[in-house]
């Protein structure tokens, strides 16, 4: 299948790079408002740059939307009006209606759309998924050092959206409240944030975002009845901590809890999943071929991207009534 890319910049020269070298992708070239830059990255990578937009999608199946997020909805709507599938970076588009008219089109068009939300493919998540199961409370926290990069959107939608979208792909109930709190530091949205999600099943997240921390962290931790998943997306490393109740003769070299009196003891197992190493970009843009390949719902969906972007509006919502 015949793939373009829209847009160059920092995060579209790797999607470029890897396109290259996925068998089910014939990568067309692709385009950049900066002619330039496109000229001189095309000369270093070996890849067709075009000066229209139009051309490439005329000559391709697919397109990879990696623009700035302002520029999702105008792309993303030239594409499906010429009936292509199209991976959309994150977030999906910069407005709840933006998304809401992807929506319609992407079914009149009957093409295939993939949210490109990249830590559903990170191999620690990937070795605890299944092992996360009906989480009670959740606690995650992304850091960033500052990088201008990325500060034309708040820290929701540049960083806490990644952890949402994890959340909600776990947690299957929804939404019921949201609370947040959070300042802008250096830029003129937030830099810092902290929201508070309770679901219609009780289960409770506390996430928080930072692009002015010290140190750079993404971890997220997992609550659920006898056991605990910790999560480190940074160094792609998972942990899981489990208790059963004991029957029996009790382990020399085990670790236990007592309950208390007529409770009972339980026994305290870590766990280390082993850790398949991937490259978490690679494969949702291989994933998005097989989708289209084998006419199945993409891993991220279109409506899975709806529903991220809605929850982080409504912190965002909240973020402005502060005050």
């Amino acid at each position: 299948m015949k793939i373009g890319v829209l847009g160059a910049g920092h995060l579209g020269k790797i999607h470029i790079k890897l396109l290259k070298d996925i068998t089910q992708w014939q990568l067309v070239g692709f385009y950049d408002a900066d002619i330039e830059k496109a000229k001189a990255y095309s000369q270093i990578i070996g890849v067709p740059y075009f000066d229209s937009d139009t051309d490439l999608i005329n000559q391709c199946d697919a397109i990879d939307i990696v623009t700035p997020t302002k520029y999702h909805h105008a792309c993303a709507v030239k594409c499906l009006k010429a009936g292509k599938h199209i991976f959309v970076e994150k977030p999906v588009a910069a407005s709840i209606r933006e998304a809401k008219e992807m929506i319609k089109l992407a079914s009149e068009a009957n093409v295939k759309v993939q949210i490109g939300h990249v830590e559903r493919f990170n191999p620690a998540f990937l070795a605890a998924q299944h092992q996360i199961q009906s989480p009670m409370f959740i606690e995650t926290h992304r850091l960033a050092q500052f990088n201008p990069r990325g500060t034309d959107v708040s820290v929701i939608l540049d960083l806490m959206i990644h952890d949402i979208d994890i959340v909600l792909s776990v947690v299957k109930s929804p939404v019921r409240k949201i609370s947040a709190s959070g300042v802008a530091v250096v830029s003129d949205t937030p830099d810092i944030a902290n929201a508070r999600i309770e679901f219609d099943n009780g289960c409770v997240c506390n996430l928080t975002a930072s692009r002015i921390s010290l140190k750079n962290m993404r971890k997220s931790r997992f609550f659920q009845r006898d056991a605990y998943v910790s999560v480190d997306f940074l160094k792609k490393t998972t942990e899981l901590v489990r208790m059963k109740t004991v029957v029996g003769e009790q382990d020399p070299l085990g670790i236990y809890l007592e309950l208390g009196e007529g409770k009972g003891v339980k026994q305290i197992y870590f766990e280390n999943p082993n850790i398949t190493d991937s490259n978490a970009i690679q494969m949702e843009l291989t994933l998005f071929a097989q989708a289209i390949l084998d006419d199945t719902e993409p891993k991220v969906s279109l409506n899975d991207g709806y529903e991220v972007l809605h929850v982080a509006h409504q912190i965002i919502d909240k973020l402005k009534n502060i005050g």
